[in-house]
């Protein structure tokens, strides 16, 4: 099946909507965090929304390099995106799990992205959702690993 860009936009815009309640989720997580592991977190949650944030710009820039319109306000967000809001109450394990989940979310809209884009023939979304998924995975490993409970 051939694919043209604007279902690679498409895919685009619901990626960025993922990453945006995915930023939001781990600014919550920053500001709510407690216990012992405070400080590792505290920092990591910083780490990983700082990274977002680029990626947010980043593939709102793709959607425009395409020619088309980015979702540019909250009730697209939340209207498209499969991240959903969290409490504000988690313990630190339950924050991470979460993240973890919402990681599976973006990988599986990055795949998608990345499969219309080669049907589409277009290699600059492809770098991007590359590069991405990589960077995702090893995160993921990492957060998983800290995750365990022995």
């Amino acid at each position: 099946m051939t694919y043209s860009n604007k279902e690679t936009i498409a895919s685009l815009n619901i990626l960025l909507a993922d990453y945006h309640m995915y930023y939001q989720k781990l600014r919550n997580f920053h500001w709510n965090i407690t216990g012992s592991h405070f400080f590792e977190l505290h920092l990591k949650f910083e780490e990983l929304y700082e990274d977002a944030k680029l990626k947010i710009d980043e593939i709102a820039e793709r959607i425009l390099t395409l020619r088309a319109k980015p979702f540019s306000n909250y009730s697209s967000y939340l209207k498209h995106s499969s991240i959903k809001e969290s409490e504000t109450n988690l313990i630190d394990h339950e924050m991470v799990s979460a993240v973890l989940e919402d990681h599976d979310t973006l990988l599986n809209q990055l795949k998608k992205v990345a499969e219309k884009a080669d049907d589409a023939k277009d290699d600059g979304t492809l770098d991007i959702t590359g590069t991405y998924i990589g960077e995702l995975e090893k995160t993921s490993w990492m957060l998983n690993a800290w995750n365990q409970r022995n």
